[in-house]
């Protein structure tokens, strides 16, 4: 698409005349951190996949495909949120991959372990070690591309979880691994115990959610070579649906931006998340093609530094110094 003229962004978005002009637009296709595995720009999220329709659920799975998404995040807690029990929606995705042969081939699997109800968090090498087997399991599947620890059991030295990952990368049941929920601290650490490169990481990250930017995670990604894959990068629907004067404000400015380019609001907020130097992978929860298609549409958006930074004024509600 052109450049949109000035007059496009001459409400509450500063005008771009006089700025460097527009930031680099996030490529269709990348590595996964430091790892030989090229993914998608946007991965499709498993949480909400629900169900027993094997055919409908094959034709979001193209969806996505067709998106240009091969990028698949589920976990295996997924399903409890959904009422569908511990595991539902891996062994969903199994039964389409099951149905379909040669559908694996087409497809970077990233699942999570480490979530134990009751626990909740459970860290050690054999609780690690026998979620995986269970993930495999269900998916029908020999590896996963990755493997990420869901959220930090911090009952558990990092020495044991590194020789988890030791022995999982040895048998051949992950290609990469990498973690999701996890403190710069607690990343920088675990880092030093591992042998196995550690290659991403997953926090939650959007327009309303500026964590990852104020702890200094993305900038901690760009130096250890992760991937980010940025979750709830709409923020948990609050930009859909914006309850505050400061949300409002945030989605005021990103409705600009669609109008602007063409595109959505959501897709405005998705490329507002990918323009960050760390190139966040945002992961798509939608369970309708047609948002599936819209989403990618984000690709198209280019932001100024004067329209990224207006958004981040708006979502931190003061001012930049």
């Amino acid at each position: 698409m052109s450049q949109p003229s000035d007059s496009a962004t001459s409400g509450g978005l500063p005008e771009t005349s006089g700025s460097s002009g527009w930031l680099e637009p996030p490529a269709a296709r990348r590595k996964l951190g430091g790892s030989a595995i090229e993914v998608s720009a946007f991965a499709w999220g498993h949480w909400r996949l629900r169900g027993t329709d094997i055919p409908a659920t094959s034709r979001l799975l193209h969806a996505a495909l067709d998106a240009g998404i091969d990028l698949i995040d589920t976990a295996d807690v997924y399903g409890l949120d959904t009422g569908e029990g511990f595991g539902a929606a891996e062994a969903l995705l199994g039964r389409v991959l099951a149905a379909e042969p040669g559908l694996r081939q087409r497809l970077v699997l990233a699942t999570k372990g480490g979530i134990s109800p009751g626990a909740p968090y459970d860290s050690s090498k054999a609780a690690l070690c026998r979620a995986l087997d269970a993930s495999l399991r269900r998916l029908g599947t020999e590896q996963v591309e990755l493997w990420q620890i869901h959220r930090p059991d911090i009952l558990t030295h990092p020495a044991e979880v590194a020789e988890a990952v030791s022995a999982m990368h040895r048998s051949g049941k992950i290609a990469c691994f990498g973690v999701s929920n996890h403190t710069t601290a607690q990343i920088g650490t675990l880092r030093q115990f591992l042998d196995v490169p550690l290659v991403s990481t997953q926090p939650e990250f959007s327009p309303l959610t500026l964590n990852p930017i104020v702890t200094g995670e993305l900038d901690q990604a760009i130096a250890m070579n992760l991937a980010v894959l940025a979750w709830s990068p709409l923020g948990g629907g609050r930009i859909a649906q914006p309850t505050t004067q400061k949300e409002q404000a945030v989605a005021n400015l990103l409705d600009e931006m669609g109008h602007a380019w063409e595109v959505s609001r959501a897709a405005a907020a998705l490329s507002w998340v990918m323009a960050h130097p760390a190139r966040p992978i945002p992961i798509i929860g939608t369970m309708q093609a047609q948002h599936i298609a819209a989403a990618v549409k984000a690709r198209t958006v280019r932001w100024s530094r004067q329209t990224w930074y207006a958004v981040l004024a708006a979502a931190q509600g003061s001012p930049l110094p």
